[in-house]
């Protein structure tokens, strides 16, 4: 698994001053969130409450409360910022809730939501056994997991002009839809599906690609970044590098977008600990009367 890790403060701080400019870049967070929504398909149940992790300015939040309207929905999100943008999209008519919170640490009850899904978050948590670990406690057993998140492909034309010019840590990295899942299978999470789509997006000037990052909030947050300034030689250095990368007269930038689903727990069903043995958890109310005498 890498060894990356991912300065939280700073993902924050980049979200938070990206909240006016994020829907005028989103073209394909939304092409994604349209994968999602397909995958709802494969649950048969009227939904109680559904939790929108990472949900942003609440495009997709908005989409949810469309599709289950008698649900109760909450929008969660790290940067309260992208809160304020997201009550643009919950009308009168179909209202939900928004908190800030953290996906590791959701402010809800044990196996209390039917639906959780997220779409384009998880990429920046770093801590899979405590992101899904947190996935399967809110969920109820049979309730389902559904999110997208960003593989290792992800802007490698990018990563590769700045390893042209030096060693230093540039762009943010992503793990590997094989490791996403282990941690999926770690934390009891029943019959994971996953699925790999590569896109590329092609641009005016690397220039343009930058701007658009910057405008998503979705700048480098790699705790092993560079931290001082870029020097202008250097930065002139990695465009011209991009610049060699042309195709058909465009700058191209590869997306490589994970989507998957999976199922809350059963009560009972054992997950792995951290030291690699399996941990099972029971109510105090399925044990009464077990005892013998």
């Amino acid at each position: 698994m890498s060894d990356f890790h991912v300065d939280i403060q700073r993902v924050r701080a980049n979200f938070g001053h990206a909240a006016a400019s994020y829907e005028q870049h989103d073209a394909l967070q939304r092409e994604v969130q349209q994968l999602l929504l397909e995958r709802l398909d494969f649950y048969l149940q009227q939904p109680e409450r559904i939790i929108d992790v990472g949900a942003g300015t609440g495009r997709g939040s908005a989409m949810l409360k469309k599709r289950y309207a008698k649900a109760q929905l909450i929008a969660v999100d790290a940067a309260l910022p992208m809160l304020h943008a997201a009550k643009a999209h919950t009308g009168w008519l179909k209202p939900f809730v928004r908190v800030c919170g953290e996906a590791t640490a959701l402010p809800l009850p044990d196996h209390s939501v039917d639906i959780l899904h997220s779409n384009l978050c998880f990429q920046w948590i770093d801590d899979l056994s405590a992101l899904f670990g947190e996935c399967a406690r809110v969920l109820k057993p049979g309730g389902m997991l559904l999110f997208s998140t960003f593989g290792p492909d992800t802007l490698r034309e990018l990563r590769a002009a700045w390893a042209s010019v030096d060693q230093h840590s540039h762009v943010s990295r992503f793990l590997d839809m094989h490791d996403v899942g282990d941690a999926m299978i770690a934390a009891g999470l029943r019959d994971p599906v996953l699925d790999v789509d590569r896109y590329t997006l092609t641009y005016s000037e690397p220039k343009a690609l930058l701007r658009e990052l910057k405008g998503l909030g979705a700048t480098h947050a790699d705790r092993g970044r560079e931290r001082a300034l870029t020097g202008k030689h250097h930065f002139q250095r990695m465009l011209a590098a991009y610049e060699a990368m042309r195709v058909d007269g465009r700058i191209p930038a590869t997306w490589e977008v994970v989507t998957a689903h999976a199922w809350g727990p059963p009560p009972g069903q054992s997950r792995r600990g951290k030291d690699g043995g399996e941990i099972a958890s029971f109510s105090l109310d399925s044990l009464r009367g077990s005892r013998r005498r």
